[in-house]
């Protein structure tokens, strides 16, 4: 194409964003897409992560206007990047910044330190920057609040629900671990090629927590974040070639990889959710579910196995079944007990209890659900709600499964499980006279 075309395209391209709905939806979309890459450069410049964190939201609030008068750039994190650089500068210039940040918050090696700091094999900024904030001067959890808020992107809401707290809690966890970083002076840098297995852990859980919040978005109009998902399958890809003989990376990308293979499957043609038990097992991923399986394989074979390596396996037994009233369930409660002893989750252990139900009948299942009552961080889940309302129905206590949908349909603000939910109570057949109602 000569430059007259070009400038045509281009021209083109620019009036198609140029209504506001449009700059709205590109800005959206830029935040999903280079929020990670804009931050990690303020980073550099500032040194502060509060700092960098309000620099690059401030980019973004400038892309709305001026993106609206000129157009989407052709680059837009190239943009964006620049514009958060610039606002840095400008507020490192002022003398009362400059007072008050810690020169060493960040440590930008030009050679490399103790152990080979700086690693080449991290093929990626957005992976070096998870292992910084990973750093372990700092909670398991809050590394991984931090990671997901600051890098990935995730508004604190969504972070709060990842953990299943409130969102007021999460806040106060993430200014915590800001504080924590910036008193201890702790260098953001990548970290050393021996310093990487301490922080493993950690780097697994975010990425795991990244696609969950991207399998079944907490929120919106969309059962799937797919922007979340394919980062996290990416990240996961490149955990497993800096790292090839870890088992729990293995596993953590085995349990991606055969649950999203579900993909295409998990909606109808008109939108609607459409459960494990009635999908069209022809429409999952079939090269996605044997590069899964090969993967639980070899995770399995360290032992004891990890618990991503037992949650891939549980996938894979779900992948294996040729049809729903073939799944081995007796086979996934067998593993969920293993996993429950191993990561004594709360999510854990109702994912368990649903299994019982298939495994034993609704009785079973509802026994173990009831189990859980006292769960703090179960109370405000809509799994747990929607769960007992099933096996509630199954054994004919209308009123209580319909109590139940009412709960799980107000804890819900997926837009599209929310509408199956209220699907599924408005079939619910009508409350019998002799049946108390609660």
């Amino acid at each position: 194409m000569d430059a007259a075309g070009h400038d045509r395209v281009e021209a083109g391209r620019r009036t198609r964003w140029s209504d506001g709905a449009s700059v709205a939806a590109a800005v959206a979309d830029a935040h999903r897409r280079e929020w990670a890459f804009v931050l990690a450069a303020a980073v550099r410049v500032t040194r502060d992560l509060d700092l960098a964190e309000e620099c690059v939201q401030d980019a973004y609030a400038q892309a709305l206007a001026a993106w609206s008068q000129r157009g989407v750039p052709a680059k837009p994190g190239a943009w964006l990047t620049t514009v958060a650089r610039r606002r840095a500068l400008e507020l490192l210039r002022r003398e009362a910044t400059m007072r008050r940040l810690l020169p060493y918050l960040l440590t930008e090696q030009t050679e490399p330190g103790p152990g080979g700091g700086g690693d080449p094999a991290i093929p990626d900024d957005r992976l070096r920057l998870i292992f910084t904030c990973c750093h372990p001067a700092l909670s398991v959890e809050a590394q991984v609040a931090l990671t997901l808020r600051l890098l990935c992107g995730l508004k604190t809401a969504e972070v709060a629900r990842a953990f299943l707290v409130g969102e007021a809690t999460m806040a106060a966890r993430i200014t915590r671990a800001k504080k924590k970083i910036a008193a201890a002076a702790i260098p953001y840098r990548v970290p050393a090629t021996d310093e990487l297995p301490a922080r493993v852990d950690a780097v697994l859980t975010v990425v795991h927590l990244l696609f969950t919040t991207g399998h079944t978005a907490p929120a919106g109009a969309e059962l799937i974040r797919r922007d979340l998902v394919e980062r996290s399958l990416e990240l996961a890809r490149m955990l497993r070639t800096l790292l090839p003989d870890d088992a729990g990376v293995a596993g953590l990308l085995a349990l991606i990889l055969l649950t999203d293979a579900r993909r295409g499957a998990r909606t109808g043609a008109d939108g609607r959710l459409v459960l494990l038990s009635e999908q069209d097992r022809s429409r999952w991923d079939r090269r996605a579910i044997d590069e899964g399986v090969a993967l639980v394989r070899h995770a399995l074979r360290h032992r004891p196995p990890g618990r991503f390596a037992l949650m891939a396996a549980i996938a894979a037994v779900h992948a294996e079944a040729s049809a729903w009233q073939d799944t081995d369930w007796a086979e996934i409660v067998a593993l969920y007990d293993l996993l429950v002893r191993l990561w004594p989750s709360p999510v854990v252990a109702l994912n368990r209890a649903v299994a019982v139900g298939f495994a034993r009948g609704p009785a079973a299942g509802l026994a173990a659900l009831d189990a859980l009552a006292a769960e703090p961080q179960l109370a405000g889940y809509a799994y747990a709600a929607s769960s007992r309302g099933a096996f509630l129905a199954r054994l004919g206590r209308v009123a209580e499964a319909r109590a139940a949908y009412e709960e799980a349909v107000l804890l819900t603000e997926n837009a599209v499980e929310r509408a199956y939910l209220a699907a599924r109570l408005h079939h619910l057949p009508p409350v019998a006279q002799d049946e108390p109602s609660w």
